[in-house]
């Protein structure tokens, strides 16, 4: 508790009332983007049957053949339907995997505030046009449809690599962990919010739903254009330091080179020195340069097996306690919620433990390896609202909060290491290799989920085997970066008792020595 204490008064004392608006604008704005995405997965169930022939009776004849008397006719089941929503689902990581390549390289060397907004009102647009334009002029296609999700998924890339370059450009590396770690709860917070607006609207028409959320998500995006602020240098402020120490990086009284503290009024009077704005940008690292510096490749294939497994839980979960307990849509949909509370808890947690540490792959991988026995026990949970909600949370604690770090507290770590620090931006680019990479094999996992399930008539435990393996094979990946991370905090903590060992000596000498002297 003491601990806590001491880093709670130290956030107080280090951070200003941008920093609070930065951390509050760049959370809100991931939360809905992933509000829109949420929004989707949770109605797939409603989607579905829209896309398949009505129900009729006596009273209500079927004119034959539906093909053409039907417009909603695109399947001829719901169960057919089922693997056209999981390509959905992979055409939007594809393209959204691909962007982020894109959207990192641009996010170091264009204005992040400008990239960020016009994606959220631009992707805000296309969800609009998906879910309620389609529906209300009655337009039906599955090409359209896909294209759709193409320019989607392009769009909402921009996000993810400009606010976390964002984030780590105003946070430092010792309070990073727990920072980045409450702040990377952002997507999961979205989660939540598109599964309250979803079970509250669904009653409605599920067109409303997503007229809600893209709603909220362009309004983000002119709030942020107007009123989000990218880099500490952009008001004057100092940027922080991303040395290992647990000291305050910039004190009160330290001074940068334009003679700027933390304590400098932002509004001077005409006698007071006046503030030089740095207004030239490093330059930007290549994609190769990114690519090489060390832990890039180990974290972004261990965040691409990683990913899989949470984004499988993301889409496909209200589907699945819809499927396997007969639970009705909205219900699975505020069940579903529990996963993401797990994952905000786990990744708040973990970050506080790396940053006590100093290291965050013994936390990850010991998290990791707890997940396994965690969706073992999910997958056999029983038909239970409150047992499976506990075990969800359990499950999500394990697998949510291990892949908000990798994603946001590790990634801005290997965009700001020492090897590029001062020299160029690296930042935004390396976010959207490991999250791009993420959302390469994320993608194939909503191929393979409705695959294993229905083309190959596997029961769901079977399912949940693969995110096992899955889970297994991203610690396989990091354990590169946790054998050099072990050895390093050896080689610190041999250091530190020789340090000991030698105080110890002197102080044995020095009492001899006062002993001969006295006798």
């Amino acid at each position: 508790m003491a601990s806590i204490g001491r880093m709670w008064r130290q956030l107080k004392t280090k951070y200003s009332i941008y920093h609070v608006f930065v951390f509050l604008l760049t959370f809100f704005s991931y939360a809905f983007f992933h509000a829109t995405r949420k929004t989707f997965s949770n109605i797939k169930t409603t989607i579905s049957s829209e896309w398949t022939p009505q129900f009729c009776n006596a009273t209500e004849p079927c004119l034959r053949p539906e093909k053409i008397w039907m417009g909603h006719h695109l399947f001829d089941s719901s169960s057919d339907a089922e693997p056209f929503l999981g390509w959905l689902d992979s055409t939007f990581l594809i393209s959204y995997a691909v962007g982020l390549y894109i959207s990192g390289i641009l996010g170091d060397r264009f204005d992040m505030r400008k990239v960020l907004s016009l994606g959220m009102c631009l992707s805000a647009v296309v969800v609009f046009v998906f879910g309620c334009l389609t529906e209300w002029v009655h337009l039906y296609s599955q090409p359209f449809y896909i294209i759709l999700f193409v320019l989607n998924g392009l769009l909402q890339s921009t996000a993810w690599p400009c606010v976390v370059a964002i984030m780590g450009n105003w946070f430092g590396k010792s309070t990073r962990g727990l920072v980045l770690g409450a702040w990377s709860a952002c997507a999961s917070v979205g989660n939540i919010i598109g599964a309250l607006l979803v079970s509250q609207v669904l009653d409605y028409g599920y067109e409303y739903a997503f007229l809600v959320t893209s709603a909220v998500l362009f309004a983000g995006g002119i709030i942020n254009f107007f009123g989000l602020v990218p880099s500490p240098k952009d008001v004057g402020l100092p940027e922080p330091e991303d040395g290992d120490d647990d000291d305050d990086s910039v004190s009160s009284g330290d001074e940068d080179e334009t003679g700027v503290t933390a304590r400098t009024p932002l509004v001077q009077s005409d006698t007071d020195s006046p503030v030089t704005f740095t207004q030239t940008r490093p330059q930007a690292i290549s994609f190769f340069q990114a690519v090489c510096l060390p832990g890039v490749i180990p974290y972004s294939l261990s965040y691409a097996c990683l990913k899989l497994v949470n984004y499988s839980f993301f889409f496909w979960l209200p589907f699945y306690l819809h499927s396997q307990y007969g639970w009705k849509e909205t219900v699975a949909d505020e069940i579903s919620i529990y996963y993401d509370v797990g994952g905000i808890i786990g990744g708040m947690i973990g970050g506080y433990l790396s940053d006590r540490m100093k290291k965050r792959a013994p936390t990850v991988v010991t998290m990791l390896l707890l997940a396994l026995p965690s969706l073992w026990g999910y997958s056999a949970s029983p038909n239970n609202k409150t047992i499976n909600a506990v075990l969800m949370a359990v499950a999500g604690f394990f697998i949510g909060g291990p892949a908000n770090l990798i994603s946001s507290a590790i990634s801005a770590d290997l965009g700001r290491q020492d090897l590029i620090k001062g020299n160029s931006e690296a930042l935004s680019t390396v976010t959207g290799i490991v999250d791009g990479t993420g959302s390469v094999g994320a993608s194939i996992g909503q191929i393979l989920v409705p695959l294993l399930h229905k083309q190959l008539h596997l029961d769901w435990h079977w399912v949940f085997y693969f995110f096992m393996l899955m889970t297994l094979m991203t610690v396989v990946c990091i354990l590169p970066m946790l054998v050099r991370e072990v050895r390093s905090m050896k080689c610190f903590l041999n250091y530190q008792l020789r340090r000991q060992a030698a105080a110890l000596v002197q102080d044995t000498h020095r009492t001899d020595r006062q002993h001969s002297l006295n006798s």
